[in-house]
C-alpha cells in the first residue's frame, strides 16, 4: 500500500518522522551506493536515484514470477485514500521468512548498507495490459488518517528498492515527472531511490507512477525501508 497524493504542509515535530534520523539513514545508504562500482547514480539534482543492472538472474526472476502469479490479489491503497482506477495491479505479500526471497532481501539490504530489520516485507506486483499505478509518493503523509498507525509501526519510509522481474513489451515505465525521467528497467535490474531529501524531509520530487502496460505483462518486486526497525516492532 502507498500514499497516492501529497497533502504535506508544515507539521510539528513528530518522532515517527525525525529529520535527523532520516538524514542519517540517507547519508549511510548514499555513501555505500556511491562506493560500489556496480551501482550507477542517475544524473538528476532533485533526488537520489540509483540503478543496478543484472541484480537478479533471469532464472531467479522466473521463479519469483511463478509465485506471484499463483498468489497475487488486487493491489490496495490506504483506507480513505482509494480512488477508482488509481491502482489496478495485482500484489503478492511474501512471507517474513520466505525461502524464495529471504536471501534476495538480505542481498538488497547489504548492498544498501541498511539493517534489514528496518525493511517492510517485500511485495511482488503484476501489471497486465491496461493496468497501472497512477502518480503517488512512497513516503507517508504525516497528519493523514493512516499516519498514527504507521508511526507506531516503524515511522516514515526512507528508501525504495524496486526490481524488474520481467519488462512489459510496451508501456509499464516508471515515470518520475518532476525529475523528467521515465525508466523502463530490464529483467533483473534494480532501481533505488531515497524518498527523503538529504536533510531528512519528504522529497515531493519523488512523485512517480507505474505507467499503463500496453503490450505484454510487467512483474516487479518492491521493498521499502522505515525510519525504525519495522521487523522488530511488527514481529507477527
Amino acid at each position: 500500500m502507498n500514499a497516492q497524493c501529497d497533502i504535506s504542509a508544515e507539521q510539528p515535530f513528530d518522532p515517527g518522522a525525525d529529520p535527523a534520523k532520516l538524514a542519517y539513514i540517507g547519508a549511510v545508504v548514499r555513501a555505500k551506493l556511491d562506493r560500489n562500482p556496480a551501482v550507477e547514480r542517475i544524473d538528476t539534482p532533485h533526488a537520489e536515484v540509483y540503478r543496478v543492472a543484472r541484480f537478479l538472474t533471469r532464472r531467479d526472476c522466473k521463479e519469483i514470477m511463478r509465485v506471484i502469479n499463483q498468489c497475487a490479489v488486487p493491489s490496495t491503497l490506504y483506507r480513505g485514500t482509494g480512488i477508482e482506477g488509481y491502482r489496478t495491479s495485482y500484489t503478492h505479500h511474501f512471507d517474513r521468512d520466505d525461502s524464495l526471497t529471504r536471501s534476495i532481501e538480505l542481498y538488497i539490504s547489504d548492498l544498501m548498507g541498511m539493517d534489514d530489520d528496518h525493511s517492510e516485507l517485500m511485495q511482488g506486483q503484476r501489471y497486465q495490459v491496461g493496468q497501472q499505478y497512477k502518480h503517488h509518493f512512497d513516503y507517508f503523509q504525516v497528519g493523514s488518517s493512516y499516519w498514527p498507525e504507521e508511526a507506531r509501526k516503524g515511522g516514515q519510509r526512507t528508501w525504495t528498492a524496486m526490481i524488474c522481474l520481467h519488462e512489459a513489451r510496451e508501456g509499464g515505465e516508471t515515470d518520475f515527472p518532476h525529475l523528467e525521467k521515465r525508466f523502463k528497467p530490464l529483467t533483473g535490474e534494480m532501481l533505488l531511490w531515497n524518498n527523503m531529501r538529504p536533510d531528512g524531509t519528504p522529497n515531493p520530487k519523488t512523485l512517480h507512477a507505474g505507467m499503463p502496460v500496453t503490450k505484454g505483462i510487467k512483474h516487479v518486486i518492491t521493498k521499502w525501508y522505515r525510519q525504525e526497525a519495522w521487523r522488530l516492532i511488527n514481529p507477527a
